[in-house]
């Protein structure tokens, strides 16, 4: 198995680059949108890399950072997601993906493309108590339907003993028609 690879970018296209290693050898790498789009041919280049074998196919990926490569290989264990979709997913931010998972937040997920509402369903179903927790979690109040959350709403349930990610993740899709601190706090008490 490949590991690891660093050397010159030969060339890239919108999904892949050729990256040179100092023994001469050309590695077809599938890499992020993101760090596609910062690299350029000429410069050199470290990735932590996953190989895929298949049947008919043997394909590496490369990543960054190991904990990136961490997350693909944890969202491969996720039953309905093969490599390609893996590697969208990591076109967000890492600490997002993390975010989006940790809090149960669908929305953010099923914004990738190809990715439905079941499998962001599986996703968070089987990597949430997989992956620590982002380090730079958002415990805002959701914004529901284009308005904030009463901070008394916020103080009232925190103080019943209730997190900030478990009261965003009750309070996301609530009627945009409650917009009373009372009928808020009694909305997620009758759906925690």
């Amino acid at each position: 198995m490949i590991g690891y690879l660093q050397g010159t970018i030969s060339q890239k296209n919108d999904k892949t680059l050729i990256l040179i290693t100092s023994g001469g050898v050309g590695y077809n790498v599938h890499i992020a949108k993101p760090l596609l789009e910062k690299i350029q041919p000429g410069s050199n280049l470290e990735l932590f890399t996953h190989m895929q074998v298949r049947d008919d196919d043997l394909s590496l990926y490369g990543f960054e950072a190991e904990k990136e490569l961490t997350l693909f290989k944890q969202l491969l264990s996720v039953n309905g997601i093969g490599p390609k979709t893996a590697l969208e997913i990591l076109s967000l931010p890492i600490d997002k993906i993390a975010q989006a998972i940790y809090t149960e937040d669908k929305y953010t997920l099923t914004k990738i493309p190809g990715l439905g509402k079941k499998t962001a369903d599986r996703i968070i179903l089987e990597l949430k108590s997989k992956i620590e927790p982002p380090e730079t979690l958002d415990q805002s109040m959701p914004d529901t339907h284009n308005h904030k959350i009463h901070e008394d709403v916020l103080t009232a349930l925190l103080n019943l003993g209730y997190k900030k990610h478990h009261i965003h993740r009750v309070l996301r899709n609530i009627d945009p028609e409650i917009t009373k601190p009372e009928d808020i706090v009694r909305h997620f008490l009758k759906n925690v």
